[in-house]
């Protein structure tokens, strides 16, 4: 993961902490470095944060997926329910984007959430015109996959639910 996040162009600003609560169970911080600290002591504590993506041994994609329980309550206004998880942003390497990489990488996700008991998966989409939030996915991409609209979060994010 760290040589994913870390290498040229990766995601080191957020470590795909945005909405996540840190080890401590509140939020994240706000710095780089803090933050990249925060998702080690979550890996360190065993907790649900993601599937990486791999061309051989070397990991070229991630999506954040876990427990919607452990993100903070800004994520999303809908109400939580038993089995629901939240599935926050991808990342793919620039030199593996446009080969089908997301589809491969949101089945990977849904299938390791469903693996771990998830009964169903909350996705925050964009339109694919939307100037911020395009980590979280464009909406056709979900809604080909079988994700439904169920709210808002703003002007930009959808919030999409599949069941499993």
């Amino acid at each position: 993961m760290a040589a994913l996040f870390d290498g040229r162009g990766g995601p080191k600003p957020c470590w795909c902490m945005l909405w996540r609560q840190g080890p401590d169970g509140k939020r994240a911080p706000e710095k780089a470095p803090e933050r990249r600290a925060a998702m080690q002591g979550l890996v360190e504590k065993g907790r649900a944060i993601g599937v990486l993506g791999y061309d051989g041994a070397t990991p070229v994609a991630w999506v954040s997926i876990a427990p919607r329980a452990l993100f903070d309550t800004s994520l999303s206004p809908q109400p939580d329910q038993p089995g629901l998880w939240s599935l926050t942003c991808f990342f793919i390497r620039s030199d593996h984007r446009r080969q089908s990489g997301f589809a491969a990488l949101l089945a990977a996700a849904e299938s390791h959430a469903r693996t771990a008991g998830a009964t169903a998966i909350e996705a925050y989409p964009v339109d694919p015109d939307s100037p911020s939030y395009r980590f979280a996915g464009f909406l056709p991409s979900f809604e080909k996959a079988g994700y439904v609209a169920v709210g808002r979060v703003g002007q930009r994010r959808h919030i999409l639910r599949k069941a499993l």
